[in-house]
């Protein structure tokens, strides 16, 4: 079974995604076109289920196979609704929507088969302004990134929406960062994966911003103002690496 999901900036696609993937026997596909270069949900997913596939441009081919075998196959689409997928057509799938009662009259219901309730977006599609940086060997001081995330959710460099990435922080873990303007406050979440205790971490982390009027050029001069430097870094995962020395002894 197909599975599509879609709704506005923030509604909780992904959230829901999870959710779903939690109640799942087997393993299952996640699709996620047109994410290039940032894949926030995608590390999210697969940090939470690492036996989860992913599909960005594989042959279509694969994806029948997976279709053919019984695995379930969901897609997540981004905010815009852009709905042409090759793989959907002539194909039964099931259409999900979160959307809240005030943006019910944007088309989501006209499209979908079933209707959840998501967050309220307020999002202008019309203005708005995306910004996507991927950060991957890039730590960070947690207070520092912590200041930073304040001022750029509490609008220091523009109208924000929605905001989210994925940090390394100088103990070795990854956060996941979260930001939706209709909720309140922010989600930090430790992923799932090992901690880096040697060097500049060779995964992914990134960012991504969706608002109005957004200081492209402020935000990245900030968000370099809270990169650790190599002698930071190095000193950082000497005293981790002492620290987990003397617990195993």
């Amino acid at each position: 079974m197909i599975t599509v999901v879609a709704g506005p900036c923030g509604a909780g696609k992904t959230t829901w995604i999870l959710q779903e993937l939690a109640q799942m026997p087997t393993s299952s596909v996640y699709v996620t076109p047109g994410i290039g270069t940032v894949p926030i949900d995608v590390t999210r997913v697969t940090a939470k289920f690492p036996q989860i596939e992913v599909f960005h441009y594989q042959p279509e081919t694969e994806l029948l196979q997976r279709l053919a075998a019984g695995i379930p196959i969901y897609v997540e689409l981004g905010f815009q609704l852009e709905t042409n997928i090759p793989l959907l057509e002539a194909r039964p799938h099931r259409r999900i929507a979160l959307v809240a009662e005030e943006n019910r009259d944007a088309g989501w219901q006209l499209w979908a088969d079933e209707v959840i309730r998501g967050n309220p977006s307020t999002l202008d599609l019309q203005s708005a302004q995306l910004w996507r940086a991927p950060l991957s060997g890039q730590v960070f001081d947690p207070p520092s990134l912590d200041t930073f995330w304040q001022e750029l959710t509490q609008g220091a460099y523009g109208e924000v929406h929605r905001a989210k990435g994925i940090f390394e922080l100088a103990d070795g873990q990854a956060f996941h960062l979260d930001f939706v303007n209709s909720l309140p406050g922010s989600a930090y979440t430790e992923l799932n994966l090992p901690q880096w205790v040697e060097g500049r971490p060779n995964r992914f982390s990134g960012i991504e911003v969706v608002g109005q009027r957004l200081d492209e050029g402020a935000i990245v001069a900030t968000l370099k103002d809270c990169y650790l430097s190599d002698s930071l870094l190095a000193a950082h995962q000497a005293t981790l690496r002492d620290s987990f020395s003397l617990e195993a002894s």
